[in-house]
């Protein structure tokens, strides 16, 4: 995200709703000198360690839409991504079922080269 000129906000950005604390990994802004303006963003980092995939991703979209419903709630102007390896990204969402949730816009996504710690693509619904 630094290397792409963001400035980390919060690390991680907790968000309190309710009675309940949640941390999202990175809060982060970048300003848009095109527009004068500010954009404001929360990331969701995972790294899909476990066996399967599929469960990991399970497990990130259910934090997802978690997040993204709190943060409408909460920083209406703060757009959510879920950022995953480009490994990731050329596994899973190059399959049917990872084509299915970007036909359906249900993510924006950020891939990243993990060793190289650079951002590789942003992924976002049109």
């Amino acid at each position: 995200m630094i290397k792409d000129k963001w400035i980390i906000t919060h690390d991680p950005l907790t968000l309190k709703f309710g009675k309940k604390d949640l941390y999202v990994d990175l809060g982060a802004r970048q300003l848009l000198a095109v527009q004068k303006a500010e954009s404001k963003i929360a990331v969701v980092i995972k790294s899909f360690t476990e066996k399967s995939d599929v469960d990991d991703l399970e497990k990130a979209l259910g934090q997802y839409i978690l997040y993204q419903d709190i943060l409408i709630e909460l920083e209406p102007e703060r757009m959510l991504y879920l950022a995953v390896p480009n490994r990731i990204f050329d596994d899973l969402f190059e399959e049917p079922i990872g084509k299915l949730l970007l036909r359906n816009h249900r993510l924006k996504l950020i891939t990243f080269a993990p060793k190289q710690e650079v951002i590789k693509q942003w992924i976002i619904p049109s």
